[in-house]
């Protein structure tokens, strides 16, 4: 186990499962303190005990990160009980099988609801851990984008398309602006991920052959492979590295 976060204190958002729960698991294994936070509790508070039960240490927040109040009060809570953070990983997000579409099909409520989770809610955690990051005076932000938000790769799927394009220019200037103050922002673009985001896709044998066709190393990743890029990411090993988008997708956006 290395101890590249030792004294980090972090805050992880979708922390309750999926890339977030691997995300929290291997921030706490590289030594850092850990608020794993998700809007469902119960979640939030089975990555902690994960945590926990494998000798790190971890608290559980409970909040929708669509929800200004809710996020700044999280935020706060995750400052009081660490003493501080130093790392905010933004990795929230939904992916609307059934509702999601082409724009002529698309329903204006599953846009507004994908929108308000995905880049709205990556903006407001963002906003609210950076403030803490400013009283630090220092700290590193990793955003969880997307190749859909780059590449046409996820045909139909506007609104998430749309919205991880959005994380992924909202990534570049906060880079851009907060550099002078020693914050670093990075992005990692996941490919097809072994998580909950994308359970229900794959569990179609037809729709499952199409997707991994795409990739290169024709399989999904697993989230503890996406979590070891965010892990470098937060690290003062990637102390040069800002306003980077780490594509960790099977070689897929390199086709």
């Amino acid at each position: 186990m290395g101890q590249r976060l030792r004294g980090k204190r972090a805050i992880v958002t979708g922390g309750g499962s999926g890339i977030g729960r691997a995300a929290a698991v291997k921030l706490a294994e590289e030594g850092a303190r850990v608020a794993v936070l998700d809007i469902d509790s119960e979640s939030a508070r089975q990555t902690t005990d994960q945590i926990v039960c494998a000798g790190g240490s971890a608290i559980p927040l409970t909040a929708d990160v669509a929800d200004e109040t809710q996020m700044a009060d999280a935020i706060g809570q995750a400052e009081e009980h660490l003493g501080g953070l130093d790392t905010v990983i933004a990795n929230a997000g939904i992916f609307l099988f059934g509702k999601d579409a082409i724009a002529t099909e698309l329903n204006l409520e599953v846009w507004k609801q994908c929108v308000d989770v995905n880049l709205t809610g990556m903006f407001l955690t963002c906003k609210h851990g950076l403030k803490a990051l400013l009283r630090n005076g220092k700290g590193s932000v990793v955003i969880t984008a997307s190749p859909t938000g780059s590449y046409g790769c996820a045909p139909t799927f506007t609104a998430y398309s749309a919205s991880k394009a959005g994380t992924f220019g909202l990534m570049r200037i906060l880079a851009n602006d907060y550099v002078k103050r020693n914050i670093r922002v990075n992005a990692v673009l996941p490919g097809t991920t072994k998580s909950p985001l994308v359970t229900t896709l794959m569990q179609n044998p037809e729709t499952r052959a199409e997707y991994l066709s795409k990739v290169p190393m024709a399989r999904a990743a697993e989230p503890a492979e996406i979590a070891n890029v965010i892990a470098f990411l937060a690290s003062d090993e990637a102390s040069f590295v800002t306003g980077a988008g780490w594509y960790a997708d099977g070689g897929q956006t390199a086709t």
